[in-house]
């Protein structure tokens, strides 16, 4: 993937599959609960009540995620006795976790503005259900 002459454009420069992956990893990323996940590894390991306790979710709900981030190749899991510790499978998630950050402090936080994926975008989205 590389940047088109359009400041800010991404394009394919190979097979479909290459941009397909980074959607597929974004995406892995979007949910709420993935990303806290994702943040609280990236401090080190922790087993599924570590993170039940610090997040305050569900048992069911944070395995079910970290199962979707383990499948997806972003965390991996070291058996210890009956319990399993959960790391990042990639210390490149650290810096693709600080470059975001860094690019939302630049932009002041403008992306959670915006009417599709903003922070508003939830509840417009469920204005419009209850509008049918």
């Amino acid at each position: 993937m590389t940047m088109d002459s359009t400041p800010g454009c991404l394009r394919s420069t190979g097979a479909p599959s290459e941009l397909d992956a980074a959607v597929a990893l974004f995406h892995s990323l979007s949910d709420a609960t993935r990303l806290a996940i994702v943040r609280r590894l990236a401090g080190g390991e922790a087993r599924v009540v570590d993170l039940v306790a610090e997040l305050g979710l569900a048992q069911s709900t944070v395995s079910t995620h970290v199962a979707c981030l383990r499948d997806c190749g972003l965390v991996a899991g070291r058996p210890e006795g009956r319990q399993v510790f959960y790391s990042l499978a990639r210390p490149e998630l650290i810096d693709l976790l600080a470059s975001a950050e860094t690019l939302l402090a630049a932009t002041g936080n403008a992306v959670a503005l915006c009417p599709a994926y903003g922070a508003d975008a939830d509840s417009a989205d469920e204005a419009k259900e209850r509008a049918r």
